[in-house]
């Protein structure tokens, strides 16, 4: 090499600061002109060259200030960076923990402020509040319109679909109500009108009940065990339709016949 080749120690910077600013002076920019190209404060780029880490915002910040530098001085941003962590860890700023990937800050120009901040937590939990207010509003509406079990079960055992449920009339109502057949033994039970149209005709186990239509027109039974049914008008027990183990037939179940037979079948069987 010839004497007015650069020596070695004219190229050894000791800090990350002086190798940024030596190449902004190679760049010929001012650090004006270098706070315009990475929309940094011109004060804190100072402090990065001096290495006066106090004087910057923290460790994560500074970070981010060295990498846009050496971006705008055309120098190797990331070994920038990890330079810079090592010569953080080293000085021991306390508060600094090295990254566990490469983070580049977001320019503190943009960051918003901490009145937006707040103003979109609040606004966050608000909306989350009015979602759980309307929420318990439907669930309540919905529990408000859903029908109760006994008459949704009374519904389904309604035998004539597509009728409309008319109240009771004046006649079922003067004559004691509903008539319900509860069986407590297994016993085979058809019901049926003065029509032979077939209310309803089942194997019914012990436990298992049935309520007379009241708009039925003149409802009949055939059951081979009319004493293993329980039959109530209105919710009060009457008579046994029959006698054990006998077949009974074309025998009126409507609540006026019921109560019509009961004076009638009082003594004991």
């Amino acid at each position: 090499m010839g004497d007015d080749s650069p020596s070695e120690d004219e190229f050894r910077f000791h800090t990350v600061g002086e190798q940024l600013k030596a190449a902004r002076e190679r760049l010929g920019f001012s650090l004006a002109d270098l706070a315009a190209r990475t929309r940094v404060p011109m004060r804190h780029l100072e402090s990065i060259e001096k290495s006066d880490f106090a004087a910057l915002p923290g460790s994560t910040y500074t970070l981010g200030f060295a990498r846009s530098y050496a971006r705008a001085v055309e120098l190797d941003a990331i070994k920038v960076s990890a330079d810079l962590r090592s010569e953080l860890a080293q000085g021991g700023h306390e508060g600094y923990q090295a990254p566990l990937q490469n983070y580049e800050p977001t320019d503190p120009a943009r960051v918003p402020s901490r009145t937006l901040a707040w103003t979109a937590a609040v606004i966050g939990v608000l909306v989350v509040a009015g979602y759980f207010i309307w929420r318990s509003m439907m669930l309540d509406a919905a529990v408000d319109i859903t029908m109760p079990a006994p008459m949704a079960q009374n519904a389904a055992l309604t035998p004539a679909a597509g009728k409309s449920a008319a109240a009771p009339s004046p006649d079922a109502v003067a004559t004691g109500g509903l008539v319900v057949l509860t069986a407590t033994d297994t016993v085979w039970v058809k019901i049926y009108d003065i029509e032979n149209k077939r209310l309803f005709e089942k194997e019914m186990q012990s436990g298992d009940s049935f309520t007379v239509p009241q708009d039925a027109n003149k409802p009949m039974i055939v059951t081979g065990r009319p004493e293993v049914l329980n039959v109530t008008v209105g919710g009060k027990a009457v008579p046994t339709l029959g006698p054990p183990e006998k077949t009974v037939a074309d025998l009126e179940i409507s609540a006026k016949a019921l109560l019509s037979r009961q004076p009638a079948a009082t003594t004991t069987p």
